[in-house]
């Protein structure tokens, strides 16, 4: 199998400079040599270019020629990018974005289904003010994931809740345990139901690797090798930190701690600089793209699978600080 990442060649550290010393041809270096204040406005200027481009892709001229309304994968995803520039540029038209309907036969997890939908109400009770999703509106839906959740556990496994997507019990963010938990303990919840979060999540810890990496799924027990954000100890951390938030339990932010090694550990030496990564992203992704040395994703302008998942970096970049996981993190 062909690697899936390109090999850090970045030297350790760049000190910034307002003039260099010696001129070189080389416009990564550059970018990282450049005070962040002039860096950050090429992260804007790039982003808000590239942003329009992903606009028309997605909807079109006319925007009535939508059949995809997934967040990470195609058009709320998009919806959700032009937000975030709003907030950045208050440019109105951005916000002028076709309505969505709903069909009711969702899945539970987060990037399809219920979850996902749920975190979509607290967003806007977050930013728009409390209530403008009623309590009504929320509680028929953890009813309803409460419910299939306890459903599908008591049907063996050890675990008081389990989700289905496609036939799989996952455990990750995307489709899974992990992301469905994520949701819930954002949300005000019964003593029962808090209690099935926590069992569920130290049932999870209890059937971990011993590489301290979580499973995909419950049939691939046996297979210790994805580690990103939809499955395995990327995800799960941001989830047993959380946990550890809610709940004021060692235990999770321990488990938080160990994921977070795992990640560390199977993850290149830079990952902690974002700033390296994204001024690679501003200088070679296009070029890389286009020779066809990076692949620019099945559905090319999307958040996850496309370009808007770096522009969406770009516009972290300018505040990183204020940087959250995009519709996983409140």
């Amino acid at each position: 199998m062909a690697d899936h990442f390109f090999p850090n060649v970045l030297p350790d550290f760049v000190a910034e400079t307002t003039h260099h010393e010696e001129e070189t041809e080389d416009t990564l270096i550059k970018l990282l040599s450049m005070p962040y204040s002039s860096l950050s406005q090429h992260f804007k200027r790039t982003a808000l270019d590239l942003k329009q481009t992903i606009a028309l892709e997605t909807w079109g001229v006319t925007a009535q020629n939508v059949s995809d309304f997934t967040l990470y994968c195609v058009t709320l995803g998009t919806a959700f990018l032009l937000l975030k520039s709003y907030r950045l540029t208050n440019y109105a038209n951005d916000l002028y974005l076709c309505l969505i309907k709903l069909s009711k036969n969702l899945p539970d997890e987060l990037l399809y289904g219920r979850a996902g939908y749920l975190w979509a109400c607290l967003f806007l009770n977050k930013h728009l003010g409390e209530g403008t999703i009623p309590s009504k509106t929320k509680r028929a839906v953890i009813d309803e994931i409460i419910k299939n959740g306890r459903t599908l556990g008591q049907k063996g496994g050890g675990s008081p809740l389990m989700f289905e997507w496609y036939g799989e019990k996952y455990w990750g963010a995307a489709h899974g345990l992990a992301g469905i938990m994520h949701v819930l303990m954002d949300v005000e919840l019964k003593p029962d139901e808090a209690e099935d979060v926590k069992s569920t999540l130290r049932y999870m810890i209890r059937n971990r690797f011993p590489s301290g990496n979580y499973p995909a799924s419950e049939q691939d027990r046996k297979y210790d090798v994805l580690v990103h954000w939809c499955h395995g100890a990327p995800g799960i951390a941001l989830t047993l930190v959380k946990a550890a938030e809610v709940f004021g339990d060692d235990e999770f932010l321990e488990a938080a701690m160990g994921a977070a090694e795992v990640v560390w550990n199977r993850n290149v030496k830079f990952l902690y600089r974002a700033k390296a990564f994204a001024s690679f992203l501003l200088d070679q992704a296009h070029k890389l793209i286009s020779k066809g040395e990076m692949h620019g994703g099945d559905s090319p302008y999307s958040l996850f699978e496309g370009i808007g998942g770096m522009v969406y970096l770009f516009l972290d970049m300018i505040d990183p600080i204020g940087s959250r996981f995009p519709a996983y993190e409140l």
